[in-house]
């Protein structure tokens, strides 16, 4: 049996689990073959909905008493986000009194649907990482329908954040200089460095899955197209287009993750992932990375006069940025300069169409955006030469202060001399 054989096998028996869950749905009721009475276990119903464990605290008249009133667990408050495989609400965790993140898969999403959000369950539930959104539950509401819990993070998107700078927001220009976007950047990387070392690409890095907290904190999500590095497409992807608007029919086209056969979003693929070819490793992820830094540096996507998607996906497979010396083009006039020329060089390496050309690992990034943030420029170009200098120089002063001094010292002599000698001529 040949390896697509047996990655095929693979996945039709992952499918067929998937359905016999799928149909194993039941109403609350007590079975009448055992001995118990028609108790069930705090935390669960017979049907496996989730309800609470911990009981409720009141104080009356000084007398403590612990109320056992099992619940569904997660109460619904308003809806986050919504595709065509499931939707995302913001629920509270009725028994630690908290706000969750909970994603709940359409019935209509199928066997095929059902596999896949078992794999996203699985995949994130191994992934425990600060940049990385961390599952806390799974279960099944009275609907019968599966669903899983994840922190939730407040902030905005990168593609929130963006939308604002391009817009002129004076409070979002003030938070997100370029520095602090290079350092957002950087939370992202370190997410992509461990999920690799894990034996996990995402495949879908794209402004929208990435979050960035009051705080700071930046988290990867939605890894719903997440698979391991060495094994095959375990469950074939099915239509996931949600419904839009006509409106903003382009806009979709560019940002909005495909299924039939090519996986991720358009716009932030990988030229061999455009290309459909089977070998997808972490520089898929990297590429789409540096596509996501040139966006959130410029303010524009590099492809986004594209209206198509066999447009975006040859502009993916031929376009090359343009070099780092026309600053024009990577300029926005809500902008007052042009991203720094180090950063400029940075994303042009990141989004070669050679693989091999391209960085080769997020450590890899890390450490040379780390550099960059210190002023330890490579020289690749006037601006960077002319910045690396500067810094030298501001090194070699701080470090000799007392040589320094005495230099200027002798200068400033020299120059007096010269004044003198001048001054003697002029009169004489």
């Amino acid at each position: 049996m040949s390896s697509t054989d047996r990655a095929q096998g693979t996945a039709d028996t992952q499918v067929g689990d998937a359905a016999t869950l799928l149909d194993a749905r039941t109403d609350d009721r007590t079975n009448t073959g055992a001995t118990n009475t028609g108790a069930t276990l705090p935390g669960r119903t017979t049907s496996g909905r989730t309800t609470t464990v911990l009981p409720r605290v009141e104080v009356t008249d000084g007398e403590l008493r612990l109320v056992h009133e099992p619940r569904d667990r997660y109460e619904t408050e308003r809806l986050l986000g919504e595709g065509g495989m499931g939707i995302v609400a913001l629920a509270r965790d009725l028994d630690i009194d908290r706000k969750v993140a909970l994603k709940r898969i359409r019935r209509e999403a199928g066997q095929r649907g059902l596999a896949r959000f078992a794999e996203e369950v699985r995949i994130i539930g191994n992934l425990e990482h600060p940049n990385i959104v961390p599952v806390h539950d799974v279960g099944v509401d009275e609907n019968g329908d599966y669903f899983f819990v994840m922190k939730y993070v407040e902030g905005q998107t990168l593609e929130e954040i963006i939308e604002l700078l391009a817009k002129g927001d004076p409070e979002t220009h003030r938070r997100f200089t370029f520095e602090e976007r290079a350092r957002v950047f950087a939370g992202l990387l370190r997410a992509l460095h461990y999920a690799h070392d894990r034996g996990v690409v995402h495949r879908d890095v794209k402004p929208a899955n990435i979050m960035v907290g009051p705080y700071g904190e930046v988290v990867l999500m939605d890894w719903g197209v997440a698979k391991p590095i060495d094994r095959g497409e375990l469950v074939p992807p099915e239509d996931t287009d949600a419904e839009t608007d006509q409106a903003d029919a382009p806009r979709r086209r560019l940002v909005q993750t495909q299924a039939h056969g090519l996986i991720g979003t358009p716009a932030y693929m990988a030229p061999e992932q455009a290309r459909g070819e089977p070998t997808i490793d972490p520089r898929c992820d990297l590429y789409a990375a540096c596509v996501v830094l040139h966006e959130l540096l410029t303010l524009r996507h590099y492809l986004s006069e594209e209206q198509t998607v066999p447009g975006i996906l040859l502009g993916v497979m031929e376009r090359q940025l343009p070099p780092a010396y026309r600053t024009d083009l990577y300029a926005h006039p809500q902008q007052s300069s042009p991203p720094p020329a180090e950063l400029v060089h940075f994303v042009i390496k990141g989004t070669q169409k050679d693989r091999a050309a391209r960085w080769q690992s997020a450590l890899e990034m890390e450490t040379a955006l780390t550099r960059a943030l210190e002023g330890k420029l490579a020289v690749q170009c006037p601006v960077t030469l002319t910045k690396r200098a500067l810094r030298e120089t501001t090194f070699f002063v701080d470090r000799h202060p007392g040589f320094t001094s005495a230099m200027v010292g002798l200068s400033g002599l020299g120059l007096l001399a010269g004044l003198g000698a001048l001054l003697f001529v002029a009169l004489t």
